[in-house]
């Protein structure tokens, strides 16, 4: 119960406790919930009972599908009897007609759930395919499990801890307890996808993703950055806002009119943008400009919340953070983001390095599998920090497929020449994307915005950003310090003065071996794994000094000239 109270931020709307005894072994189980309600608003407070009060059900997020769900059920004969209008409370009849691996693989959403099962004495944690929601997992001296949303609430409590894997589940009583159910083609080694792209059944998909995002009840927003991703989110978002998804479009929407939000320091090129996105698509829009002193005065609270020490991840989390807080003072409790497409579809300008569609392929699932340890975490943990939870809709599972099985040369740059034969704009990163929503007769967005460059988020708010965070770092940190920074640091030497300062922030709030390892290493530009960074010579010289978008020389429009 005192743990919970580290959790708080992340449900201020409701707190239950529910305590389970499994009398055959004398294990005694708690769930402890803070729940932020935006679904079933009246009611749907948790832990959730079964009918038999057996079984008992915590989960963080969203189940997309649970009216389908139900339907599926209630046409087998099982009797529901749903005591909430919580979309999660289906997973409770799920579990107990199908069984736990079942039920992971059912559910469409973001989500991470544990459950106790008196009458089996087992207990069942899972998280989501592409972990959208944090979840932990460690073991306490006197042999407890204990699971949490974040760190903080098991750090010092836990011997050993780590991050619990996505598209995995723990099963206690199983032989081998824990499993990965979630198994696409895609993922497997050696695969190599062939489905030629059809540009509207790409339209149609995501638009059907964003779609869903909006089952809500109450009233949201969307981030805009004014790229490419957010923006074409918050366009169709535009579209579909005036009617109530929950019931097929039959009602009006309660909270009718868009909101839109963004963020940069003074001059910011995002800023900008999001303002013609905003003025395109009839939303109302509400921009903040923050200094770089706001910025650098809030570095040590994103280092709490965000619960990481990259150095990409902190630049972008700062401002992604400063927002929530204001979002959250309008009243809003859910917004849709952008996040998924550069992964997906090579959206980031190292991409146009790659030797050829093997790597591209391989590159993408990579980045997809690591995922949930930068912006999956950037933008749960920045938006929850303040009680406002993001949904992204490019990350959902069945657009995910339809983006992983189409061949990687229609995503290279000048791919796709027998989609369009004679476009200049081919030389653009994730044209096939932009080409689907390339629709003159009725546009989605402007042109300046739908081929607009790639800018990473921490780079779009203002490239004074990140030159304020480097001076500030270089005024903090001493060259006697980086010299004994790998004896300092062993796990994750910091390699610059940047990473250094985050570093010892980090290590002076979580200070457990086991939370320097929750948090990736080794070299990266513009968001590469370590892997491309094999691609180009220069690659390696840029990882060694900025992990910015601006160190892709010849790519970038305002390449940094390196050293």
């Amino acid at each position: 119960v005192k743990l919970r109270k580290l959790l708080v931020h992340r449900g201020p709307d409701w707190s239950g406790l529910c305590m389970t005894d499994f009398k055959k072994s004398g294990t005694k189980c708690a769930l402890v919930h803070e729940r932020l309600a935006i679904v079933g608003v009246g009611s749907g407070e948790q832990p959730l009972m079964s009918p038999s009060r057996k079984v008992a059900l915590c989960v963080n997020g969203e189940v997309y599908n649970h009216k389908q769900l139900e339907a599926s059920l209630s046409a087998e004969g099982v009797d529901l009897q749903l005591k909430t209008g919580s979309d999660c409370e289906v997973i409770l009849p799920l579990y107990e007609h199908k069984g736990p691996l079942a039920t992971a693989q059912a559910l469409d959403g973001m989500w991470s759930f544990i459950i106790t099962d008196e009458e089996n004495e087992r207990f069942v944690i899972a998280r989501d395919p592409i972990g959208l929601t944090p979840l932990y997992y460690g073991w306490a001296s006197d042999g407890a499990i204990m699971v949490a949303s974040e760190l903080k609430a098991i750090e010092g409590v836990c011997e050993r801890y780590e991050e619990f894997p996505p598209g995995h589940i723990y099963i206690s009583d199983a032989e081998v307890p824990l499993q990965r159910y979630f198994k696409p083609v895609w993922y497997e080694p050696g695969y190599t996808p062939t489905a030629k792209p059809d540009l509207t059944e790409l339209r149609t998909k995501f638009e059907a993703a964003v779609v869903k995002r909006l089952m809500c009840d109450v009233p949201y927003g969307v981030l805009v950055s004014g790229g490419l991703d957010s923006s074409l989110v918050a366009a169709i978002a535009a579209r579909h806002a005036a009617k109530r998804v929950e019931d097929g479009g039959k009602s009006p929407a309660w909270f009718p009119r868009l909101h839109t939000f963004s963020i940069g320091i003074e001059g910011s090129p995002d800023l900008k943008m999001a303002r013609e996105v905003a003025d395109h698509i009839g939303s109302a829009h509400h921009e903040w400009v923050f200094t770089i002193d706001e910025g650098l005065n809030a570095v040590r609270d994103v280092i709490y919340h965000v619960e990481t020490y990259d150095v990409t991840s902190i630049r972008a989390s700062t401002p992604m953070f400063l927002l929530s807080r204001r979002i959250k003072a309008m009243g809003i409790k859910m917004v849709l983001s952008g996040e998924g497409a550069d992964e997906m579809y090579g959206g980031y300008l190292y991409f146009h390095k790659a030797p050829g569609a093997k790597e591209f392929q391989e590159e993408t699932v990579r980045k997809l599998q690591a995922l949930h340890q930068y912006d999956c975490r950037r933008a749960n943990k920045s938006t929850m920090a303040w009680g406002v939870e993001a949904r992204t809709p490019f990350l959902d599972k069945d657009f995910l497929d339809f983006t992983m099985t189409m061949d990687a040369s229609y995503k290279m740059i000048n791919g796709g020449k027998d989609v369009v034969e004679h476009d200049p704009r081919r030389k653009v990163e994730k044209y096939v994307l932009r080409k689907a929503f390339d629709t003159p007769e009725d546009p989605y967005l402007p042109d300046s915005v739908l081929w607009r460059q790639k800018e990473q988020f921490s780079d779009g708010v203002g490239y004074g950003w990140i030159d304020g965070l480097k001076d500030f770092a270089e005024e903090s940190v001493t060259d006697l310090q980086m010299k004994s920074a790998a004896q300092r640091f062993v796990i994750n030497p910091p390699t610059t003065k940047e990473g250094y300062l985050y570093r010892e922030i980090y290590h002076s709030l979580f200070p457990s071996d086991s939370a320097a390892q929750t948090v990736p290493g080794g070299p990266t530009v513009a968001c590469s794994t370590a892997k491309a960074v094999e691609w180009d010579a220069a690659f390696q010289a840029a990882a060694a000094q900025d992990p910015s978008g601006r160190a892709v020389g010849g790519v970038h429009v305002d390449a940094y000239a390196m050293k």
